[in-house]
């Protein structure tokens, strides 16, 4: 409820209606006079976003310590009371990613190292210092530059040569050897010669300069494949309850979904603050904190698969290591499919 002041005129301002109370009859807007403080203006932003009255802090202690309870009580169709699902997994979800990419994710770029030097400072590196470098990495015989990153690609794999995409300096050189028949690649196979062909040249065969865009477009689709990842849930849990369809559809499983992927956003945020914490002051407690809060999730998911669907200890055991285990399935295959996107989009 806002604590603006309210109007003495009884017309809803924004239907017209004759207002009974605080709260129009109509449309549901409350009767306040239209002038507005900046403190008033983000409460209401906050408000809007998390339910500060109270509805929001209320609805994120049952979800962390009642296990399954949040998605029983939406079945049972007692929603006014918490923060609507979908709008809590958009603002934690949100409030994650932020947290991630701008704090437990600084992209300062894939530093490789050969014998412990960065490529960086091997390529400063004087005539001398680099032929003794190299001499160890070659049987005593010096490597020129060229020999030298020819290495490095085969070593790292870094250097993005699909079927033979690494052979063709250019799209050109590739199809007209397709044109004599020397090779017979496929469509697929074309496209990602072709692809490859346009990395290496746009970031001029630089092996750690492609890793590095390679790995931020796959890290940036990770809200992506996540989000995508929860109706699949919901399949698996329809999948494996089917008997009960009666008593669970589909929507009730993604409910379920949805405030188990809540709470390990949670925990995540929670496990990569105390990592932080300990790269710097290397207590051992902090990880063995961080081991119990790991394998706290998985007792969690346990706890609220029991709690939501109420069958048996054992019978929910084996559920639950079936759910993980199709999951896990799940996720390898949308992360192959990511793996493709983000080849794609560099």
């Amino acid at each position: 409820m806002s604590h603006g002041p309210q109007r003495e005129d009884k017309n809803c301002l924004n239907c017209g209606t004759t207002v009974i109370g605080r709260y129009c009859h109509i449309c549901g807007q409350e009767n306040l006079e239209p002038k507005e403080t900046v403190w008033h203006l983000v409460s209401h932003f906050f408000n809007d976003i998390t339910h500060f009255d109270g509805k929001f802090f209320q609805t994120l202690k049952i979800l962390l310590f009642r296990p399954g309870f949040l998605s029983e009580e939406y079945v049972k169709g007692k929603r006014a009371s918490y923060l609507n699902p979908i709008r809590m997994y958009v603002f934690t979800s949100a409030i994650f990613f932020l947290l991630f990419f701008s704090f437990f994710n600084k992209e300062e770029g894939l530093k490789m190292s050969v014998n412990g030097k960065t490529l960086t400072q091997i390529s400063d590196m004087d005539s001398l210092s680099f032929a003794r470098f190299t001499s160890t990495l070659n049987n005593g015989k010096p490597m020129t530059r060229q020999e030298f990153q020819n290495y490095v690609d085969t070593a790292f794999a870094t250097n993005i040569h699909i079927g033979n995409g690494g052979r063709y300096k250019t799209r050109k050189e590739y199809d007209s050897v397709l044109a004599a028949g020397k090779i017979k690649d496929g469509w697929l196979e074309r496209q990602f010669v072709y692809k490859s062909i346009a990395i290496n040249n746009k970031y001029h065969h630089n092996s750690q300069e492609i890793a590095n865009a390679f790995i931020h477009a796959l890290f940036h689709s990770l809200p992506q494949m996540l989000f995508l990842s929860l109706p699949l849930l919901a399949l698996i849990l329809k999948l494996l309850y089917v008997r009960r369809r009666k008593q669970f559809y589909y929507v009730s499983h993604g409910i379920f979904s949805i405030h188990l992927y809540i709470f390990v956003f949670i925990a995540l945020l929670v496990l990569f603050t105390l990592s932080s914490i300990n790269n710097n002051i290397h207590w051992k407690s902090l990880s063995t904190l961080s081991t119990i809060l790991a394998v706290g999730i998985f007792v969690y998911e346990y706890v609220a698969i029991k709690n939501f669907y109420k069958q048996g200890l054992i019978k929910t055991f084996f559920k639950f290591l079936l759910i993980d285990i199709f999951f896990l399935i799940v996720l390898g295959l949308s992360f192959i499919l990511f793996l493709l996107f983000s080849f794609f989009n560099i």
